[in-house]
This record gives structure tokens, C-alpha cells and sequence, in this order.
């Protein structure tokens, strides 16, 4: 017998993760609810396959097997059957009592500790399903493994019963988490240059990181990319569409005072390209630049362009070849903040990421204060007045996506944004920054990771957000208390003060993405065992409808925090 050969492929899939349904069962029940159990598998298993999708909106795969897991060697076969298929993530949907040892647990041994469970039942009576649920979810957590359960509902009778739509929207918000920890593992993120501004909260963690998420880093020096540019190593007749692309779009908004601006704009796009060519080579799903000091600011060497341009286009959901993928992509090489978009981005199933400097935060009374001397008449009734807000802006990363709202179509983003030039102070080498001020009434979650190494644990420091507009004046002079030429988000925090927001900031940058529900975040937290820090006084620990049930795991060992400090050992 000879080993097999594999063919020289050169094409890459997207490494997608693959869910596997199944249901366990009672070998003593009837031939029809038999029957029963596999549509209801069926229908699980079509309720994920519409639904859950990857960044490029490309379904995930999802398998099932019809095979009903009565005991050991059913459990062997439908084993087999998903390794077969690269299934990494299991779902079991059971509508009768089983035994747990003899079925579920008996599968679980063939797949890693780490992969994901979920137990999504109906709240039958005739063949208790969610019997086997809680039984199965007892056994699994008292041995240490994390497992979730969805209790859920469909009818009690019929053979086809459909799930309800609650039912569908927890099990889908915790496939998008089991995909995004599943997915992200083995890819890679390039960073170019070393650690940018001392900024030790950016620092590449490359063993934890690795550990922990299975992310690779892959690290460049910038003196690539300024080697690429001298060398016109990319499509110049691309980057005239990329220029004409932004000349058409954005108008009179694109600052150009002279032969030199031009010239220095179009090298800002050729590093896109250029970057982008890259980045598709090395198969990354993110990105990250220094640039300063050493690539725009330090007169040691050849100050060159900003990268603004460049890392909006990144993290937008278009350029100039029309709809993308965002490419989560951090100013400052940023590793921790990148992170953070990253993950948020593939729970989102692809919403842009915002990259913002945690900068000036404005307490209730202050900004009220600035409103009067401004001559506007407050009332007390808006929530800027009521709350505060923080002004988030930062001279690179900001997503296009974000100068308008969600669903806006890309001419009408285009035409309310400005591309004036760089301040020739803290960027020598020129080029042009991106500028634009988003509007009110976007929800999401802000968030921002960090790292310890006393517990070697990641955590994440985050809240519910929403966007909020200002008088036209009201902007203007609070945009011109920080840098007016880049963009700003005014973002209010849901549960936090601005006392507790300015206290409790784990960085000088945090990032926000739109439509990001929270149970969805909470799952994501769970599976990658990162530390969950939300120190607001006015969170409350559960909501129904909102937040993700604790997984007995916790209740068992003390509390979420607590058993993730057990896991990491």
C-alpha cells in the first residue's frame, strides 16, 4: 500500500468553519418520533444555513446527519461523519430524552475540549428534550467543559414542527460566535513596523495572542512597503481608477493646493494597492501600520505621506472595485485595537469597524456650558445634555462606511466626506487626512480589548453606544476642541457615566461596530474565555431578550470571572 499524493492546488478556500447537527435519542421511542426527531434536525439545521454568513456574506457550510444518536456506536458514526466534513462546531437539537454519557458525551470525545456546543431544545412535554438538554448540560459542565443551552420552543406535536423565531435568533447569535472563534484560528494579521508611540496597549502579545485566539502575526518592516512604492509595484493604471474614483465622489472635498499634493496623494492610494496585493498573498483577514514616527514624521529619514486614505478604504465595505469585505485594518500598529475590530467585524457578519482616539469626553455640564456661550437655547430634553458624549476621532482607520448611516449608498457616504491636508506639524511628510463627521442615531457596541499579564488573560472593556448629532455650530466647536480635520463620532455610552467612561478607558483608542447585538459579543466572550469588564454601575447582570444566559459553567465555579481564571489554568 502507498501513502496517497495530494495535488499541487494553489487555490485557497476561505477556511470557513463547518456546523455539524445532530440530535441524540431514545432507542425505545416509536418509528414516527423517530421521524419527528430527524425533520426536527433538518429544520435546525436549514434555520443556521440561511442565516449565518462570513464577512463576504458567503454562507457558512452547515451539515447534518440523520443518524439519531441512541448510544455509542451512533454516536462513533456521526463522528466520523463530521470530521469527514471538517465540522468544528456542533449543535444538538433534541426533541426526546436520551442518555447523556451513552450519546452526547460519547461524541464529544472525538472532537478538542475547545470545540463549541450548543444544546438548542424545544420545551416538550410528550418526548422531553429539554430533559436531555439540562441533563447533558449538567454532565459536561461538572467535567469542565464550557457548553450553551437555548430552551427554546416549537410545537409539542406534528412532524414538522418549526423552531420558533426567538428560538432561531439565540441559536444564530451563538453560531455567529462559534464562527468567529472557530473561523479566526490559523489565519494571520500583517503588521508593518514595530511598536508605534511607545503605546505599550498596542503591543503585539504574540504568544498570548497565538494561545488564546490562534491568530498568527505576520510582521513586516515598513521599509518593504517603502521599497515597494520606489519600485511602482502595483498597477498603475488601477490607481489612476482608485484617483478618478475619488475625484468623481468626493468633488471639491479632495484639498489639493498644488503639483505636490497631488503627486503625494496618489502614493497615500498606490499603498493601498500595494498593501492590499499583499495582504491577499499572505491569506490575512487584518491589518495594521506604524507610520509614526518613523515613516511621515522623523527627519532622520525621508518623511512620506500619511496613510489615512490607505486605512479607510481598509475597514470601508467599498472602494473603488464597488462592495467588499472590510478589512479590519488599525493606525499605529495597533495590535490590540485591531483585534477588537477584527472579532466585532466577523460577529457583525462584516460591519465596518471604527478606530477612534478615546479623546476628549464630555461631561454633561461642560458641553452645555460650551452650547450657551454659543448662543443655542438647551432645554435638558436631548441626550448630549443629559448624559455627555465622548468626541471619538483619530487621523487614520476611520471607516468610510461611518460618515453616514447604515444602508447609505456609496455615492451619498462619498459626498460627505473631505480629504484636507495633513497637518505639516506632526506629519512633515504630507498627504491627505480623511475628514467627516458621522451621523446620530447609529447603535452598536464600543469596546476595547486589553491584555494582563499577571492573570495572561485578554479582556474586554465595552458598553452599548449610540451616535448622536449636535447643533451645526455645537460640532463645529467641539470638533475644533481636538483636531477638526478628522473624522469625529460623538458616541454616548449606554450604561456608563462619563465619570466611569473616563476612568475605566484601558487605552487611548476604542472602536465601535454597528448593529452588533450583545448576546452575540457575550457568546464570543464565553468561547475564547476572555474576561468580560463592564464596571457600570448602572448594568444591569441579565436582561431577557439581550443578554446571553449564563452557561451553568459559571454557576457551578463562582461566576463567570472566576471559572475564566479556572479555564486559563
Amino acid at each position: 500500500m502507498e501513502a496517497l499524493k495530494l495535488l499541487n492546488n494553489e487555490t485557497r478556500s476561505q477556511n470557513l468553519p463547518v456546523i455539524g447537527v445532530f440530535a441524540a435519542c431514545d432507542p425505545r421511542i416509536a418509528a414516527d418520533d423517530r421521524k419527528r426527531a430527524r425533520n426536527i434536525v433538518k429544520m435546525t439545521a436549514d434555520v443556521l444555513a440561511g442565516d449565518v454568513k462570513s464577512v463576504d456574506k458567503t454562507p457558512v457550510p452547515v451539515v447534518y446527519s440523520e443518524v439519531l444518536v441512541d448510544g455509542e456506536k451512533e454516536a462513533d458514526i456521526v463522528a466520523a461523519q463530521f470530521k469527514e466534513k471538517g465540522v468544528n462546531i456542533l449543535v444538538c437539537a433534541p426533541d426526546t430524552w436520551a442518555f447523556p454519557q451513552l450519546t452526547v458525551i460519547s461524541l464529544l470525545s472525538h472532537f478538542p475540549a475547545e470545540t463549541p456546543i450548543n444544546m438548542t431544545s424545544g420545551n416538550s412535554g410528550p418526548r422531553p428534550g429539554v430533559v436531555f438538554t439540562h441533563a447533558v448540560s449538567g454532565a459536561v459542565s461538572q467535567y469542565g467543559r464550557l457548553i450553551h443551552i437555548n430552551v427554546g420552543n416549537w410545537p409539542d406535536t406534528g412532524h414538522n414542527p418549526q423552531m420558533s423565531d426567538k428560538t432561531a435568533k439565540d441559536l444564530i447569535d451563538w453560531a455567529y460566535a462559534a464562527v468567529t472563534f472557530q473561523g479566526l484560528k490559523g489565519r494571520r494579521i500583517v503588521v508593518l513596523g514595530h511598536d508605534s508611540m511607545g503605546m505599550e496597549t498596542a503591543l503585539a502579545h504574540i504568544l498570548p495572542i497565538r494561545n488564546t485566539f490562534g491568530i498568527e502575526i505576520t510582521r513586516l518592516d515598513m521599509k518593504l512597503l517603502a521599497d515597494m512604492l520606489s519600485k511602482k509595484s502595483y498597477d498603475e493604471a488601477e490607481l489612476r481608477i482608485l484617483r478618478t474614483w475619488l475625484d468623481d465622489n468626493m468633488g471639491r472635498g479632495i484639498e489639493i493646493n498644488e503639483e505636490l499634493d497631488s503627486a503625494r496623494l496618489n502614493t497615500s492610494l498606490a499603498m493601498y494597492l500595494i498593501l492590499r496585493d499583499l495582504m491577499q498573498d499572505l491569506n490575512a483577514v487584518g491589518g495594521g501600520f506604524m507610520s509614526q514616527l518613523e515613516w511621515g514624521s522623523d527627519f532622520r529619514g525621508i518623511p512620506l505621506p500619511v496613510a489615512d486614505v490607505m486605512e479607510s478604504l481598509f475597514n470601508s465595505t467599498f472602494d473603488h472595485n464597488g462592495p467588499k469585505a472590510p478589512l479590519p485594518f488599525a493606525t499605529e500598529a495597533d495590535v490590540q485595537g485591531l483585534l477588537t475590530m477584527l472579532f466585532m467585524t466577523h460577529l457583525s457578519a462584516g460591519n465596518p469597524p471604527l478606530f477612534m482616539d478615546f479623546r476628549k469626553v464630555w461631561e454633561n455640564w461642560e458641553v452645555t456650558e460650551l452650547a450657551e456661550s454659543l448662543g443655542l437655547e438647551t432645554t435638558g430634553e436631548t441626550l448630549w445634555e443629559q448624559k455627555g458624549f465622548v468626541d471619538g476621532d483619530n487621523s487614520g482607520s476611520a471607516s468610510f462606511d461611518w460618515a453616514a448611516k447604515p444602508d447609505t449608498e456609496i455615492g451619498n457616504i462619498m459626498k460627505n466626506i473631505r480629504l484636507p491636508l495633513a497637518g505639516r506639524d506632526y506629519f512633515p511628510g504630507g498627504g491627505n487626512a480623511v475628514n467627516f463627521v458621522s451621523p446620530g442615531g447609529i447603535e452598536g457596541i464600543a469596546a476595547r480589548l486589553a491584555y494582563s499579564s499577571l492573570s495572561n488573560m485578554f479582556s474586554l472593556v465595552w458598553d452599548e453606544a449610540e451616535t448622536i448629532d449636535l447643533p451645526e455650530v455645537l460640532s463645529d466647536a467641539v470638533c475644533h476642541t481636538s483636531t477638526p480635520i478628522w473624522p469625529h463620532t460623538f458616541i454616548v455610552p449606554k450604561h456608563a457615566t462619563m465619570t466611569e467612561y473616563k476612568q475605566y478607558a484601558p487605552a487611548n483608542h476604542f472602536h465601535m461596530t454597528w448593529n452588533l447585538n450583545t448576546a452575540r459579543l457575550q457568546y464570543w466572550l464565553d468561547l475564547a474565555n476572555v474576561l468580560s469588564v463592564t464596571p457600570w454601575q448602572n448594568m444591569p447582570e441579565f436582561r431577557e431578550g439581550i443578554d446571553r444566559p449564563l452557561p451553568l459553567l459559571y454557576l457551578l465555579n463562582g461566576g463567570e470571572n472566576a471559572c475564566k481564571l479556572l479555564r486559563k489554568k
